[in-house]
Formats: structure tokens, C-alpha cells, sequence
């Protein structure tokens, strides 16, 4: 009882601690509502307003009909440009395609030749790049089959394709991050808060303060874990409720409940991680680039931006080992597809196998940097 009543106050001086200290205040806030809503609301996966432009060599109908095919909202306008502009405007970014027609195009589509289209894509535009051209390529095929069939009816394809789209039928980007951008807030203010907490005593000198006190390291890091984490829940909690749900008008299907606890048990790892990192570092900057080496690839390799299953084999054996993946994992299956516990115990049990031993072995550096 003695030490959980030291955890339960050196717990209370952290959060009194943390409420003098406005810019990590700020840092917390922005993470969970600005940060979280300008990443839903501006970060297109899909196609969306991209700029065109046409050389049209051949001037003829069929070459007037494909420039009119490209509208809103996935193109802006076509614009009609020569020739030796092309390069110049590619070079200076002004367009992200190019589609140059040949002379004579439509004769050679009229005598049942194949005349070739250049398309010319800005792939410094990566995602836009790549759906785009598929894009093209449809539009492109269906305004000469239109044409060359004397009809507006596109004819049918051998073989018709029926979509559907799970989870998210308009495909809308800013479902899926905005809980990305809500995990990968998590993660980072988890290390950020409880190592900066143990660098901060250690510049203010209250660490020495605390040695002398009949406390020991054990509780001392306990105390900044659930203060920490209980900070970050709350945060968490808000933001899902005031953020995705009201604001950016996101269906959570799943239990939010269950959510809720996945976070809590990924926290231990997660201040674990900060915990460690503050016993290494020396000084807040430090700190800062010690969380760039680990903080960073965590994200990135989580399956939070890219799916595991398009890494390297090597790579995606290494991130089953990281509680991180797992947490990505669960969290997108119980707030998307409605998994319940039966489905992600497995991932609960792995984050909190690993965010417990990964714990232990940070209080042990603790100890060891205290002694």
C-alpha cells in the first residue's frame, strides 16, 4: 500500500509538472485536433484536381473530344498547349500530365491502325502519378471507342468487373488518416512526455530530490508511465469523440471501449521506449534525436502508412517482433471492421508480452543510471 500510495503522488507532482509546462501542453493538443484534422482533411490518396495540359498535333474532332473528356473533380480543365512548350512546362511543374496527340490520329484510328498517344507524367508526384495515368488510359479508350463506334454508349468489356469497396465505400482518404494520424500521435507524445519528464528532472536537479526520498526507481518510473499514458487516453478519447466523429464525420464502427484498452496496454511499451531514451540522453536535445532514430522508423514501418505485406521479407519479420505493428494492427481491425476481442487477442497478447519485457529492462537501465 506504502508504494502505490508514492506511485499514486510522484504521479500527481508529474501532472502538475506537465501543466506548467505549455509547450508540451501545446504539443498535446495540436497532435489530437489540428494535426489530426488538416492530415484527414488535406492528405489525398486519391486523384483530385490534377492539372493537364494537350498538344494537339491533329486538330480533328476525335483529338477535340478527348480534351472536352477530362473533368472535375479528378482533372482540372485541359489546357491546350504546343509543342515546344512541353518541356518547359514539365520542368517548371505547371502540369502533372501531358498528353500529346500525333498528327494524323484520327486518320490512322479510321484505317484500323494503332496510332500511339504520349503521355508525359510528373512522377515527382508519386501517388497522383500513378492513379492518374490509369485514369487516362480509361478516358482515352472509351472517347476512341466512342468515336469509332458512332455512339455515346461505351461497348461492353468481356469481362465485367463487380467492386465493392469494405469498410469504406467512397474510398475516402481521410477515414483512414485521421486514425493514423491519431496512432501515430500516440506513439510519439508517449516517448516524448515520459523522456523528456526524466531529462527535465535531471536538468532541474530534482532528481536528487527523489533519491533521497524512501522511493524507489521502480515507482519513480511507474509514476511517469500512468501519468503520462493517462494524459495521452485522455487526449485519445477526445479526440476520437470530438475530432473523427464530430468534425470530420468519420463511422467508427467498432467498440471504441476496446480501443480504449489497446491503447492502455500499448502505452506501457510506448513510455517504456521514452523511459529508456531519457536514461541514454544527457540533454533535451538529445533526447530529440535519439526519438528521430526510433520514433520515425516505428511509424513508418508500423503498416500505418504502408502495408507490411509490401516490405521486404526480411524487414517484415524484423516488425512482427515491434508492438507497434501490432497496435496498428488491432486498432485499424477494431475501429474499421468491427473485430471484437475473439479476433485481436492475439495482437493484445503480443504488445503486452513485449511492452511488458521491454518495460522491465527500461526500469532496470533507470536503476542502473540512477546508481
Amino acid at each position: 500500500m506504502r508504494s502505490l500510495s508514492n506511485i499514486a503522488w510522484l504521479g500527481v507532482k508529474e501532472l502538475r509538472s506537465l501543466a506548467r509546462d505549455p509547450v508540451l501542453l501545446a504539443l498535446i493538443i495540436w497532435s489530437f485536433t489540428f494535426a489530426v484534422y488538416t492530415q484527414a482533411q488535406n492528405t489525398a490518396m486519391e486523384l483530385r484536381r490534377a492539372s493537364i495540359a494537350i498538344v494537339d498535333e491533329d486538330h480533328s474532332q476525335l483529338s477535340q473530344r478527348i480534351a472536352q473528356a477530362f473533368l472535375l473533380p479528378y482533372f482540372k480543365p485541359a489546357e491546350l498547349i504546343s509543342a515546344r512548350d512541353v518541356d518547359r512546362a514539365m520542368d517548371g511543374s505547371r502540369y502533372t500530365f501531358v498528353i500529346d496527340i500525333p498528327p494524323h490520329f484520327l486518320r490512322d484510328v479510321a484505317a484500323g491502325r494503332q496510332p500511339a498517344i504520349q503521355v508525359n507524367v510528373d512522377a515527382t508526384a508519386s501517388m497522383q502519378a500513378g492513379i492518374g495515368a490509369t485514369y487516362i488510359q480509361q478516358i482515352l479508350t472509351n472517347e476512341i471507342r466512342r468515336y469509332v463506334s458512332r455512339t455515346d454508349a461505351v461497348p461492353p468489356d468481356p469481362v465485367n468487373l463487380v467492386v465493392h469497396l469494405a469498410f469504406n465505400p467512397n474510398a475516402s482518404a481521410g477515414w483512414f488518416t485521421s486514425v493514423t494520424g491519431i496512432i501515430s500521435s500516440i506513439t510519439i507524445l508517449a516517448i516524448v512526455l515520459s523522456g523528456s519528464a526524466i531529462v527535465r528532472e535531471r536538468e532541474r536537479g530534482t532528481m536528487d530530490h527523489l533519491l533521497v526520498m524512501p522511493v524507489s526507481p521502480a515507482e519513480i518510473a511507474l509514476a511517469k508511465v500512468w501519468a503520462n499514458g493517462l494524459v495521452i487516453t485522455l487526449a485519445v478519447g477526445l479526440s476520437l469523440t470530438i475530432v473523427v466523429r464530430g468534425l470530420l464525420a468519420v463511422p467508427l464502427e467498432g467498440s471504441v471501449l476496446l480501443f480504449m484498452l489497446g491503447v492502455i496496454l500499448y502505452l506501457f511499451f510506448a513510455t517504456a521506449i521514452g523511459i529508456f531514451l531519457g536514461t541514454v540522453a544527457r540533454s533535451m536535445p538529445q533526447l530529440g534525436l535519439l526519438f528521430m532514430m526510433v520514433a520515425i522508423p516505428l511509424n513508418l514501418l508500423s503498416g500505418a502508412q504502408t502495408p507490411i505485406e509490401s516490405m521486404p521479407p526480411a524487414l517484415q519479420t524484423v516488425m512482427q517482433m515491434s508492438p507497434t505493428t501490432h497496435f496498428v494492427s488491432f486498432a485499424e481491425s477494431i475501429l474499421f471492421r468491427r473485430a471484437g476481442l475473439s479476433l485481436v487477442w492475439p495482437d493484445f497478447l503480443i504488445v503486452g508480452a513485449v511492452g511488458g519485457l521491454f518495460f522491465a529492462w527500461a526500469v532496470r537501465r533507470f536503476r542502473l543510471s540512477l546508481s
